[in-house]
């Protein structure tokens, strides 16, 4: 990657540490203006555990903001992370449509070729080739982390996207 303008990681949190993982997905928007997928720290683990991991990433890639999704949590998602660090910068995001929706603007920057993976990302990089919207399949979980990540560094307000007074400026 070239020299980065802001890094961000994004989160999908997981309610519970026996359900689905926790997606933990570090990104950063380049001088070049492209994006740069940068690591991935997803996990199965308790909501301490996957708080933990986010901070942790937040901290080695010296990150500007963690965007967690807090439609499954709500305001516990940010109690889990500031338990962990109250320091770190925090910008809840709430999706109010569906994942394909909120998806497509970040695919779009894909098919620019303007964002790139650094090293192995491989099961991000299965996730996203596998995924299919019918109702019943798993969640993409680390697929809805990155397009946090992608639209906190690259995009407008997102579709999909609900916002409020402390939300998406």
């Amino acid at each position: 990657a070239p020299e980065l303008v802001r890094v961000v990681v994004g989160v999908d949190p997981a309610a519970t540490s026996y359900g689905d993982e926790a997606g933990i997905i570090v990104a950063g928007v380049g001088v070049d203006g492209h994006g740069y997928v940068l690591g991935d720290a997803s996990l199965q683990a308790s909501p301490h555990g996957w708080g933990s991991a986010a901070v942790l990433a937040y901290h080695t890639h010296q990150a500007d903001r963690l965007v967690p999704e807090v439609n499954n949590g709500g305001e516990m998602v940010e109690l889990t992370i500031r338990t962990v660090d109250a320091a770190v910068s925090y910008k809840a995001v709430h999706a109010s449509r569906g994942k394909r929706t909120r998806a497509e603007p970040v695919a779009a920057l894909y098919e620019q070729k303007r964002v790139h993976h650094v090293g192995g990302l491989a099961k991000l990089e299965d996730e996203m080739c596998s995924w299919s919207a019918i109702e019943g399949e798993p969640s993409p979980n680390r697929m809805d982390a990155l397009v946090w990540a992608l639209t906190e560094l690259m995009l407008d307000v997102p579709r999909g996207v609900e916002h409020g007074p402390d939300l998406w400026t």
